[in-house]
């Protein structure tokens, strides 16, 4: 069955209601012909034509001139609307078009919240000081990518699956996120420099709720190790928390390497000489499949990639 807009689309085009405007405006068909700058017979068969496509009268004709009727003055309110509102969206795509201002919409994980986002927005505020940026929270565990899928952001940044599954989607990875042992600054472990995970078995720890992404981590880098995940003390899904609690020194817990990489010269916190061997973590954006970015969100892009590599493979900063 035909869409009842494609039947709108045949009957009345941009130019019928352009032309329409015209009349009103001008009082005359031969003025506006002038001022449209064609003849006063195309002009007049459109109206025509117009007329006996929709069934009524647009014009009443005189000597004088020409007066919409109630008609023709119905179908002027809705023309004065579409030409409105196509020229508010065509002012927005030359809003758009400028790679340095505008607002841009993304979503970002805990995770990415407390390390690389504020280094990314660093720099972009920087490069970009007329752009407004809105930052939505995203739950990358469930991996549904609503806010991503519905328009309301432009792109995810957080953790990745290892491989991605979903097929409108696109990820890219920034790097891998390797767990690191923590301790607070305080603590009786900062200053050993020989340790292995089994020394610590015994210590209080923080850990992520069971369930939870961030513990299935967990529990991997204790086993690839041999051991089995100690019985925490404190189990939570609150990343501020759990650093919170680290940094006091009695909690030791293993926390993302990109949150101390970014974050870690603000915290009270250590990372232990630990070896931990940590599964896949890719961290990085997810966009969808063929849907064009707006400049700002590919100015955005390129500002997280140079943060990436810029800080990439420096191991000593995380050690603090």
């Amino acid at each position: 069955m035909t869409k009842w807009t494609d039947r709108i689309g045949r009957r009345v085009k941009l130019r019928d209601l352009h032309m329409v405007l015209a009349v009103v405006e001008a009082g005359s068909m031969t003025r506006a012909a002038e001022e449209l700058a064609v003849s006063y017979p195309v002009v007049s068969k459109t109206i025509s034509e117009l007329e006996h496509t929709l069934g009524v009268k647009l014009f009443d004709r005189s000597i004088s001139g020409v007066e919409p009727t109630h008609y023709g003055r119905a179908l002027l309110q809705s023309g004065v609307a579409v030409f409105d509102e196509m020229r508010k969206g065509l002012q927005q795509i030359e809003f758009i078009k400028q790679p340095d201002a505008g607002e841009l919409r993304i979503s970002s994980s805990a995770v990415t919240d407390a390390g690389l986002l504020p280094a990314i927005i660093e720099l972009f505020s920087r490069d970009f000081p007329r752009a407004a940026l809105h930052v939505l929270p995203e739950n990358i565990a469930t991996q549904q990518y609503d806010n991503l899928r519905h328009r309301n952001v432009e792109l995810v940044l957080g953790r990745l699956p290892v491989t991605m599954s979903e097929p409108d989607l696109v990820a890219e990875t920034l790097f891998d996120e390797p767990m690191m042992v923590a301790a607070g600054s305080e603590s009786r472990w900062a200053k050993r420099r020989n340790l292995t995970l089994a020394d610590l078995m015994g210590e209080p720890w923080v850990l992520a709720q069971p369930g939870s992404l961030a513990r299935s981590l967990h529990d991997e880098v204790f086993r690839k190790s041999g051991l089995e995940p100690p019985t925490a003390a404190v189990l939570t899904v609150s990343l501020h928390l759990y650093m919170r609690l680290i940094e006091t020194g009695r909690w030791l817990g293993l926390v993302p390497a990109s949150v101390m990489r970014f974050g870690g010269k603000h915290m009270r916190i250590k990372v232990l000489p630990v070896k931990a061997l940590s599964p896949p973590a890719p961290v990085g954006f997810v966009t969808v499949k063929d849907r064009t970015l707006t400049p700002l969100a590919e100015r955005f892009i390129d500002c997280a990639r140079r943060v990436a590599k810029s800080d990439a493979g420096r191991a000593s900063t995380w050690r603090r």
